[in-house]
């Protein structure tokens, strides 16, 4: 069925207020499911409504939680999720990145004790509009080992960067560090298709073309060790910064039941006017995008992103009748 954004939102936090969610957990979280939605990345959009319902449902998540912060210095905060949902908590952290980034020059807020957070790289549009450079990451409930290892060591571990436009959307890129996204395994999974040698290791750590040897395995991660050493990067920065649990002591965000994950996640804010400035940062900007653009097949990071949502808010999404009924039904 097609469906609004709007209509989308209060159907979702109802769902989410029926279940025992306060208010200001469930509209944040909703909120950031929507957009998700749509900007085409369903993964990531209402099709988590059920897992994060259920997790609320086993204690996984505390509904009621409410974000604090508990330490910070004059560019720096931690934030504890206090075990709710990841996006109020991320709300608070951006904010005030925003403000000690605008008086000190460069900033970072922290979140520990975190949840599943989303798109990486929507947290930082708020940067953007601020006329910040911002980077993101966070970790996840392992899939992926150490480089030369054969146990889950790492999550996909997501990190994200956006540079703000003058007179356009910004350039925003984003993406996870496994080798390929999960949905495509279990698609082949699914078929009954072998899927490339190095997507992924079978659950004695071995390479495997067998999709459904892969789904009970291990994701690789991208670019081989190059992408195992920026797992482990993302690992340390918003783990051993933060206190927050490492990938392996999480349980996996697709089973209902399970430990309270306590993840992390860290968000840093640049303010262009500490280093060449406004005007120079531009000019350097647009003449780089320029000379790539200048190849056809070229297209700036986070465009189609940008114009998917554009015509979500004219038109509405398509989403499943069945998924709809889904989230009314577990209300």
């Amino acid at each position: 069925m097609k469906i609004q954004l709007n209509d989308l939102h209060d159907v979702c936090v109802d769902a989410f207020l029926r279940a025992g969610v306060s208010k200001a957990q469930a509209v944040p979280t909703v909120a950031a499911l929507v957009v998700a939605e749509s900007q085409g990345i369903a993964s990531h959009g209402i099709s988590r409504v059920p897992m994060y319902l259920a997790h609320v449902r086993h204690q996984r998540v505390n509904p009621q939680a409410v974000p604090t912060v508990v330490n910070q210095l004059a560019s720096s905060a931690l934030i504890d999720a206090n075990d709710g949902f990841a996006f109020p908590a991320c709300d608070q952290a951006i904010r005030v990145v925003t403000e000690k980034a605008a008086a000190t020059g460069i900033a970072i807020a922290a979140v520990t004790n975190s949840h599943h957070f989303g798109v990486a790289g929507n947290h930082l549009l708020a940067l953007g509009q601020a006329g910040l450079v911002g980077i993101a990451m966070g970790n996840s409930p392992a899939a992926m080992p150490a480089w030369g290892g054969k146990r889950s060591t790492f999550g996909t571990n997501p990190i994200a960067a956006i540079f703000p436009r003058k007179n356009a959307s910004p350039v925003l890129i984003d993406l996870s560090l496994s080798e390929v996204a999960r949905g495509k395994i279990m698609v082949a999974a699914k078929e009954g298709k072998a899927i490339p040698l190095g997507w992924a290791l079978d659950g004695q750590g071995n390479p495997t073309t067998d999709a459904k040897a892969a789904l009970a395995g291990m994701m690789m991660p991208m670019g081989g060790v190059k992408g195992a050493m920026l797992a482990l990067m993302v690992e340390v920065m918003v783990t051993a910064l933060t206190g927050s649990q490492f990938g392996a002591e999480a349980d996996s965000f697709f089973v209902d039941a399970g430990n309270k994950p306590k993840l992390g996640q860290a968000f840093i804010g640049i303010n262009l006017q500490g280093l060449a400035g406004n005007a120079v940062y531009e000019n350097r900007l647009e003449a780089l995008l320029s000379f790539i653009l200048q190849d056809s097949e070229v297209r700036v990071p986070g465009e189609r992103r940008f114009a998917l949502e554009q015509r979500a808010k004219a038109e509405g999404v398509e989403i499943s009748d069945a998924l709809i009924l889904q989230i009314k039904a577990i209300a």
